[in-house]
């Protein structure tokens, strides 16, 4: 049960008897108040009481919205009354009657948002003050004023929450280096593991002997390659395709045999929930001498893999059969992208023994699985996506960018691992999904509102969503503005989830769907490697200690997803915005992708690709190229500010 969902059932009232082991010491907590009350049989809420999470404007006064009140209006919390409670924090208030708007003070933090505060020493009012990073409204510390005056401006620190403590002095805003400690601290990540950790990592040695593993599969005479970006040292899958029998193979890293239930390895793990990836550096779930190690499928290595054994129609695409095998593969080469690009486009230079033997599956396999993703497309959604890739120097300053678009290399990855998702999600009776809902129809008509006032309409009916996509797609394709529009889309579609049931992936067009193959990189795969692996052996003890909470670790491994693509996007838009600060004054291009609230232009120019700016100006044509000058940038914040200056084109 899920933190939110036992708050709810506290205010309809809780039978004694249900209370989750995880909650008994906040139960505890909230019995101190005057809140529950508690008969023979029941906890529940006062009515004088609301569970609620808080919103905090920029001149400090707090508003509560009400947990499981849709329709309620925000309780007003004075400033005084917020008893510690910062933005998102979700808190146990006291309704407070008195004329006007109602209000609400806190009486207890249930649960901060996060553990600790990023902020920076400025002057304000003729004081220095602390403030946070990302909305630069004062923070509170237990720092002397004289403590603060010794601070050179523009220190940035590290702040417990719960003890307004200075845990750590971050840097200095002035060096480009400290974006990276701001990115991790705001978020509370770190990038070191525990002694323990590292420690029983290195038991494990750096080699795989596969006669010391008769149990398992011996597939090492099977041709298997990787398919990665060229930085790439974590290889989590591989793939090898039987020609004669349409038997495609794909090997993923076997983690749950390194990093078992209650070790340190895996309390680390679920702590971080995923691997970080910023320009220059990745923050890895598990050790590197695991990641990139032992459990890498690194070539010309044997390795232990859970292999999924999927055998296909040669005409349909069709699953005839598939059949998970715990075993050991060698691979017999790393590929990058644009190595297999070149192939695939025809060019075969520099083509050796070892690539012959590959390609003699490889090239046939790709045709299959393009008429598998044709059809797939037939109940499911594409979109056009480009990713930025920042290239820094020694002092981690912006010097470069490479866009990455969707080639055909990364299609037939794509489409290979899509195969092994689906058969571990059908094999699965109970686990971890990746979820994904169809759209509200509210969002769909306000979608349609949007794009009808540039001129994009579809004549397809929202009862056959998939063909509406494709009619809008289709048009901003005509346009030249469809990776714009594929945005709008998706920002229209429900968040795709771990859950701990199976109710399909919307977008994908998938009735049974999770993640299987990244365990290296996601502990939401890792639990469902060892909930298979326990089906295999029909290990009911195991299986029950890992069902056990699996709704409360899906809940929070989709917070963690969320707080890894966080971490990843500050880290971008600092580098942007010190770029873009020496450019003040600048004129850049770039396209209008949000005209509500604060107008929003991406640029599509130079260094600041991909970078957004927030405009000064009120009246905007969406999806307009425009030239904007960049009129201010505020760089604990990482805001880029920006005004028009020249429509390049206001016809889409």
């Amino acid at each position: 049960m899920e933190l939110k969902t036992f708050l709810l059932r506290l205010t309809t009232g809780l039978p004694r008897n249900e209370v989750p082991p995880a909650y008994l010491e906040l139960l505890e907590d909230l019995l101190l108040t005057p809140a529950i009350k508690v008969s023979e049989t029941h906890y529940k809420l006062d009515s004088r009481y609301r569970f609620g999470t808080v919103d905090i404007s920029r001149n400090g006064k707090g508003y509560l919205a009400v947990l499981g009140e849709k329709n309620e209006k925000d309780l007003m919390i004075e400033g005084h009354d917020l008893g510690g409670a910062g933005k998102g924090d979700i808190v146990l208030a006291k309704r407070l009657f008195a004329r006007g708007r109602p209000k609400a003070k806190v009486v207890l933090v249930i649960k901060k948002a996060f553990d600790v505060s990023v902020g920076y020493t400025k002057k304000s009012e003729g004081k220095i003050v602390v403030a946070h990073i990302k909305t630069d409204l004062p923070i509170e510390t237990a720092l002397t004023k004289k403590a603060l005056e010794a601070m050179p401006l523009g220190t940035v620190l590290k702040i417990d929450n719960y003890t307004m403590q200075v845990k750590e002095v971050l840097g200095e805003l002035d060096d480009p280096r400290v974006d990276e400690k701001i990115s991790l601290a705001i978020y509370n990540k770190k990038e070191f593991f525990p002694k323990a950790c590292e420690e029983e990592a290195k038991r494990y040695g750096d080699s795989v002997d596969k006669t010391g593993y008769p149990e398992r599969t011996d597939l090492t005479h099977l041709a298997f390659c990787t398919i990665d970006p060229p930085d790439a040292k974590d290889f989590d899958d591989a793939i090898f395709f039987d020609t004669k029998t349409h038997t495609l193979y794909v090997a993923i890293a076997d983690v749950s045999s390194y990093v078992t239930p209650h070790s340190a390895l895996d309390k680390e793990a679920r702590e971080r929930g995923f691997t970080i990836y910023l320009p220059h550096k990745s923050i890895p779930m598990l050790p590197r001498t695991l990641s990139e190690n032992i459990c890498s499928l690194k070539p010309d290595e044997d390795r232990l893999a859970f292999v999924y054994k999927i055998r296909l129609d040669p005409e349909s695409g069709e699953s005839l059969s598939e059949t998970l095998i715990e075993g050991v593969i060698h691979s017999r080469r790393r590929y990058t992208y644009d190595r297999i690009d070149q192939f695939l486009a025809g060019d075969f230079s520099e083509k050796d023994a070892t690539d012959e033997e590959i390609l003699s599956f490889l090239l046939p396999l790709q045709k299959l699985l393009m008429r598998i993703r044709h059809k797939r497309l037939q109940s499911g959604c594409e979109f056009r996506s480009e990713e930025v890739r920042m290239q820094l120097d020694e002092h981690q300053n912006l010097i470069g960018l490479r866009v990455e678009h969707e080639t055909p290399s990364h299609a037939l990855i794509e489409d290979a691992m899509l195969l092994a998702n689906k058969a571990a999600a059908k094999a699965m009776e109970q686990g971890i999904f990746r979820t994904h809902e169809r759209p509200s129809e509210q969002r769909i008509e306000e979608l349609l509102d949007d794009l009808a006032l540039i001129g994009i309409f579809t004549d397809e009916k929202s009862d056959n969503i998939y063909a509406m996509i494709r009619s809008l797609q289709k048009h901003a394709d005509e346009k030249g503005i469809r990776e714009e529009v594929d945005k709008l889309i998706i920002r229209a579609q429900q968040q795709a989830l771990y859950h701990h049931e199976d109710s399909g992936h919307f977008g994908l067009g998938f009735e049974h769907y999770t993640h299987f193959t990244s365990p290296i990189r996601r502990y939401s795969d890792l639990i469902v490697h060892r909930l298979l692996r326990a089906q295999l052996h029909h290990d009911q003890k195991t299986k029950e200690d890992i069902l056990r909470d699996i709704d409360v670790v899906a809940t929070r491994v989709s917070e963690l997803e969320r707080e890894a693509a966080k971490v990843e996007w500050d880290y971008m838009d600092r580098k942007y915005a010190r770029y873009a600060d020496l450019h003040r004054g600048a004129l850049f291009k770039g396209r209008i992708t949000d005209a509500e609230r604060v107008p929003v232009v991406h640029f599509e120019e130079g260094l600041l690709t991909g970078a957004r700016a927030f405009l000064l100006d009120h009246d905007v044509d969406l999806f307009a190229e425009v030239r904007v000058e960049i009129t201010d940038v505020h760089i604990p914040q990482a805001k880029i500010i920006g005004q028009i200056r020249e429509y390049l084109s206001d016809d889409v």
